[in-house]
């Protein structure tokens, strides 16, 4: 669908971004994503704001991904929202019957009457054209906005879904698994909850953000319940014939002492079993890729390199590979679906232990939150250290997990789980 654009000239981006998300608060959809000025490859905008659904698809996992294809060859338009980790059941032959008090659907995309890019310092603006006149009148009104109050929320009493004991005999259940050779590593993950809960989306968001600056936040607001996410990870990106994965396997703490925040930074890596789990996920990641890559166009342009982000280090791979054309979009995601990051080697068989040991619905968490542009190009994140939010039901959610392998010491993977709850704790107690 053709769309009206106008571009302008902004004089401090860090500004006109906060004003743009309050300024996007009065619509019932919204994404936002934001690099946070993170220097990295492939990066394509700055920030992105999508608002206002002209058209919306909200579905369950049954044929989701075939009705998604529908959707973006009907709209060919820029869609945004994001896919669940319980497509997984659209995948393959699998279920999800674990509780679930957050309650997204499991896929939600939105046809946004206004999409506002930004970068660098130029921001353009591409509206539909029944919205195309406001153009002009809204961008004075987003820079005549200013800083919006601070609203502290009631306190929340953080509750974990499982305790330490129990999660501790749950690695152990899972690694009998593995000595059998059922599976070689599966993430394994905990919810953390909170009810009765009233928090500020935007605020908090902000909070959480400033305290991580990750290059692949997002805010999404769809009608009652939000996403906030810090994450650092990207799942999949396309850019014509090109396609990049950057799976994440690897966490160690920050330090405020540079020496010793060095120390940790070498210490991961060169630590084997962070290299070996991330190893495992970067060959699932070649192996789904190769379903329809151009024959040996596979690479590993990174592995196990270091990045640093402001709460954790990180062990991030990067992977690419050309695919055709012709290739539809939606078939590429679906082949790899949801990422080995996230699920474990191989993926099928850690899918279904993951349904079983784990005690709730994954949902968005470990899904991806992104856009599809009008010629197919797309590019997600994967949803970790990210707050969950329904404010129907005054709910709030959180969970985090970790790599577990033959190697895997059931306390320090615990230990590695709260290190990865600490951002978004804060930011809620």
């Amino acid at each position: 669908m053709q769309r009206t654009q106008a571009c302008f000239t902004i004089s401090n981006t860090h500004v006109f971004k906060h004003q743009l998300l309050q300024w996007a608060q009065s619509f019932e959809e919204v994404v936002w994503l934001d690099s946070n000025e993170y220097q990295h490859s492939y990066s394509s905008y700055e920030a992105v704001l999508a608002v206002g659904a002209l058209t919306a698809l909200k579905t369950d996992y049954f044929h989701a991904f075939d009705a998604l294809k529908e959707y973006r060859n009907h709209t060919k338009d820029w869609l945004f929202g994001y896919l669940s980790y319980d497509l997984k059941n659209d995948t393959e032959s699998l279920t999800s019957s674990n509780i679930d008090d957050v309650e997204f659907p499991d896929l939600y995309f939105f046809q946004p009457q206004k999409l506002i890019l930004i970068k660098e310092n130029k921001v353009t603006f591409s509206y539909l054209p029944m919205v195309d006149d406001e153009i002009y009148d809204d961008f004075s009104a987003i820079n005549s906005l200013v800083g919006m109050e601070i609203k502290s929320h009631p306190p929340l009493t953080i509750k974990k879904r499982m305790d330490e004991d129990t999660y501790l005999q749950q690695i152990a259940a899972l690694k009998s698994h593995i000595y059998r050779g059922d599976v070689y590593e599966a993430n394994f993950c905990q919810e953390f909850y909170a009810t009765e809960a009233t928090i500020d989306p935007i605020n908090t968001y902000h909070k959480l953000n400033d305290i991580s600056r990750p290059p692949f936040a997002s805010f999404l607001k769809l009608e009652n319940k939000f996403a906030l996410s810090a994450s650092p990870e990207r799942f999949l990106k396309r850019n014509g014939t090109h396609v990049v994965s950057q799976p994440i396997k690897g966490t160690a703490r920050r330090a405020e002492n540079m020496e010793e925040d060095e120390g940790l930074k070498e210490a991961l890596r060169t630590d084997e079993k962070e290299r070996s789990e991330n190893i495992m996920i970067v060959d699932l990641v070649r192996n789904d890729l190769s379903h329809y890559a151009s024959k040996g166009s596979v690479i590993v342009e990174e592995l196990c390199k270091i990045y640093t982000f402001e709460q954790v280090h990180q062990m991030i791979s990067t992977i690419t590979a050309s695919v055709a054309l012709e290739i539809d979009s939606v078939d590429l995601i679906k082949s790899v679906f949801p990422m080995g990051s996230m699920t474990g080697a191989p993926k099928i068989a850690a899918m279904q232990l993951i349904e079983k040991l784990e005690s709730t619905k994954r949902g968005l968490y470990s899904g991806a939150i992104g856009y599809f542009a009008p010629n197919g190009d797309f590019d997600f994140n994967v949803v970790i250290r990210s707050i969950l939010y329904n404010a129907e039901k005054q709910f709030v959610s959180f969970s985090v997990g970790s790599a577990i392998t033959a190697r895997s010491v059931p306390e320090k993977e615990y230990e590695e789980c709260l290190l990865k709850a600490k951002a978004m704790r804060t930011v809620l107690v």
